[in-house]
């Protein structure tokens, strides 16, 4: 009965990877062949027609609209990472209904719709001359990513050992030598998530881009919507690969650094 049991958990783990890999391999397959088929119209299972020309765009509008999208996406989690840890660090260290209503103040961004969030940055971005500019742009998606930061290091630091960095400052150590030589080294797996978090944020926004962008700032989600409004699914296909690129990056440097700590662990 138990061998029996077992085996039918076994089966049953095998069905569901093999289910979740169909319904992951399948839209990037769907996607890859979308890129690349030239004609594709019903009934055909395939398309009558295949050429790469789409893909030449990586070297015009949509690889600069990647270029744009990277670039600001790496501000934002760099600012957001740094602003995440003072912040998540500050509210761990309250106690009471101080910490409950900082935390919900770090969660109100990250709770907000992204369109009310944009529609009240953007009056006052045009106010202060940053619309339709990629400072203003970044400034928007660090509001976010700077939230999800901040309750991010509040769980990290609500179970830290801070007994360290008390025997650091009882040797005679400055607090920016026990924040660069103890604390920040102590964090770098952390932080690094943080910025991952941060960039992954930024790289997926679209109302706050459009709006504080003002059509002005092209990121590669707005290039996709362009082309899917336009009509141009290959090229649209195209983009909508290069965005699955990060997240499966970040989610494979996420898996790896996992196994690292749980041989370290172990």
């Amino acid at each position: 009965m138990g061998n029996a049991l077992s085996r039918g958990a076994v089966a049953f783990r095998v069905g569901l990877g093999a289910a979740l890999l169909v319904s992951v391999a399948v839209p990037l397959l769907l996607l890859l062949v979308w890129s690349a088929g030239r004609a594709w119209f019903f009934p055909a299972l395939v398309p009558s027609d295949f050429s790469g020309d789409a893909w030449a765009l990586l070297g015009g509008s949509l690889g600069r609209a990647a270029a744009t999208s990277t670039g600001i996406a790496l501000v934002v989690g760099a600012l957001s990472g740094a602003l995440g840890f003072v912040v998540g660090r500050a509210i761990a260290q309250l106690r009471g209904w101080p910490r409950h209503v900082a935390a919900a103040l770090a969660f109100l961004p990250i709770a907000a719709p992204s369109i009310a969030l944009g529609t009240g940055a953007q009056y006052y971005f045009l106010r202060l001359g940053l619309g339709g500019s990629p400072l203003g742009v970044i400034l928007a998606h660090t509001a976010p990513a700077a939230g999800l930061a901040s309750l991010y290091f509040l769980g990290v630091f609500s179970v830290t050992d801070r007994r360290l960095e008390d025997e650091a400052r009882t040797l005679g150590a400055r607090p920016w030598q026990v924040l660069l030589r103890v604390t920040i080294p102590a964090f770098r797996r952390q932080i690094a998530e943080a910025i991952a978090l941060g960039f992954l944020v930024s790289w997926s926004q679209v109302p706050l881009t459009l709006l504080v962008g003002g059509g002005l700032v092209r990121t590669l989600p707005l290039a996709v919507f362009s082309y899917i409004r336009a009509g141009q699914e290959r090229y649209a296909a195209v983009g909508a690969l290069l965005l699955i690129v990060p997240p499966m990056l970040v989610l494979g440097m996420a898996m790896v650094g996992t196994r690292r700590a749980a041989v370290i662990a172990a």
